[in-house]
């Protein structure tokens, strides 16, 4: 027991956080995919407008909870969202070799 409670107190604690919140428009109307594991995603990209500078930012985002799919299917192009979830790097194998790409995982999608 002594030993036990020793490595607890010795173990580098983490303090990691992965949590997401945006805000922005749809770019156009989700699409769904089954991906080769039977498992569905569906799709979209939000448009974020930079603070204090011209632009936007486009980022891809993936709904994968079918209450999150199916709310991501009902919405319309240029409508206001906001979604919280958490960032994940996607990685594949190509034609080319192993490709990969940032992704936002929403675990919550609501209308504005």
């Amino acid at each position: 027991m002594a030993k036990e409670k020793n490595a607890v107190d010795n173990a580098e604690l983490d303090h990691s956080l992965n949590d997401i919140l945006l805000r922005g428009r749809i770019s156009a109307p989700a699409t769904q995919k089954e991906l080769p594991s039977g498992d569905k995603v569906v799709e979209f990209r939000l448009i974020i407008s930079r603070d204090k500078r011209d632009g936007v930012d486009t980022l891809d985002i993936a709904a994968w909870s079918a209450r999150s799919r199916r709310t991501a299917l009902t919405l319309k192009a240029d409508e206001w969202i906001e979604v919280s979830g958490s960032v994940h790097r996607r990685f594949w194998k190509g034609a080319t070799g192993t490709a990969s790409r940032w992704q936002i995982e929403a675990v919550e999608i609501a209308r504005l």
